[in-house]
């Protein structure tokens, strides 16, 4: 797959988790693949979105004097690097951070040593229910989204990949970000469309976008999902 436009969330996204845990773009030292990459970006990467980008921005700006004499192929461009399609599957879930709470400090539901209770006391264990009820109430996880890359080809090398890139696009959903495409060759002059989205998991069935996508019959003859990470 490789890095895709950057003008787009999804294409910076895949540069952030590329450069997580990486200093440069192949390899342990600068080379073409990290100036292909930095001259693709029209600017970098904003710090508090993209902090990885961003440190690897930052650092390969100080190689700008010697760019062309790094070494590695100058003819390829930046989307022969970065990830394939088998990187983007592999994505182990995240632990969660604890969280900073002092709720296992609160007894919440009291002693059972004494056979009457204090009234002081019940109205204290009622009153911390109460808020504990609300802190948890007011705790709502953030949507989960994913990068996708959908293929999608047409019926001959005569279809109007215009329209037919037009004709996906049309489609708008809630939870539906398109980003970057391409065409990509396949056989005897035929191109398939290779088009980027975020969605919000709860939002998009990518089922039923590709049966949305293969309504457009004059164009579409089939589409696949080529790649898929968690953001």
């Amino acid at each position: 797959m490789g890095f895709t436009d950057f003008l787009s969330d999804a294409g910076l996204a895949l540069l952030e988790n590329w450069t997580k845990t990486r200093s440069y773009i192949v390899g342990y030292g600068p080379s073409q693949a990290d100036v292909k990459t930095f001259q693709a970006l029209k600017s970098q990467p904003a710090a508090e979105k993209y902090p990885h980008a961003y440190r690897w921005y930052k650092h390969i700006a100080t190689f700008e004097s010697e760019f062309s004499s790094l070494p590695g192929d100058p003819t390829k461009e930046y989307t022969a690097y970065g990830p394939e399609s088998s990187d983007l599957t592999v994505n182990p879930a995240k632990a969660p951070e604890k969280e900073d709470d002092d709720d296992d400090d609160v007894d919440l539901f009291g002693s059972d040593d004494d056979e009457e209770e204090d009234p002081e006391a019940v109205k204290v264990r009622e009153q911390r229910l109460a808020e504990y009820a609300a802190k948890k109430a007011g705790k709502t996880k953030p949507a989960a989204k994913s990068i996708v890359t959908m293929d999608v080809k047409p019926w001959d090398d005569e279809t109007d990949m215009a329209e037919l890139e037009k004709s996906v696009r049309s489609i708008e959903k809630d939870g539906l970000v398109w980003g970057g495409s391409k065409l990509v060759p396949l056989a005897f002059g035929v191109k398939k469309l290779q088009i980027n989205m975020v969605i919000e998991d709860d939002k998009v069935s990518l089922d039923e976008l590709q049966e949305e996508v293969q309504e457009f019959e004059d164009y579409v003859q089939s589409s696949d999902i080529a790649a898929m990470q968690k953001l």
